[in-house]
């Protein structure tokens, strides 16, 4: 392989490092001099294909759906509960007991 006398580019900060490599051109995202864990601040990290932002959008869409459904909820008046078929028939006083099942043996 052919060795190259080549430079280093950081995409976010345009930092140039000469080193030797079998690549002509290198590029990176974010180097040692401007990523926040090196220097210690906490900037907003270049995101290069927008996650951040799709993330934030879900996030907001998210919390307008759950504002609204509240908003429902606290609209939504209770319907009057439907007679069964035996009150219906025998009327609300004289509709026969439900019979509960016998509990099992074991």
């Amino acid at each position: 392989p052919k060795y190259h006398t080549t430079d280093i580019v950081c995409g976010t900060c345009g930092t140039v490092w000469p080193i030797g490599s079998t690549r002509a051109n290198l590029r990176v995202n974010i180097c040692s001099n401007c990523h926040p864990f090196y220097t210690g601040e906490q900037r907003m990290i270049i995101d290069a294909e927008g996650q951040v932002d799709r993330f934030m959008k879900r996030l907001q869409v998210s919390q307008e759906r759950q504002a609204a459904a509240a908003r429902r909820r606290q609209n939504r008046t209770e319907l009057p509960r439907k007679k069964s078929l035996l009150e219906e028939i025998y009327g609300e006083e004289n509709a026969p007991a439900e019979q509960e099942e016998p509990a099992s043996q074991e």
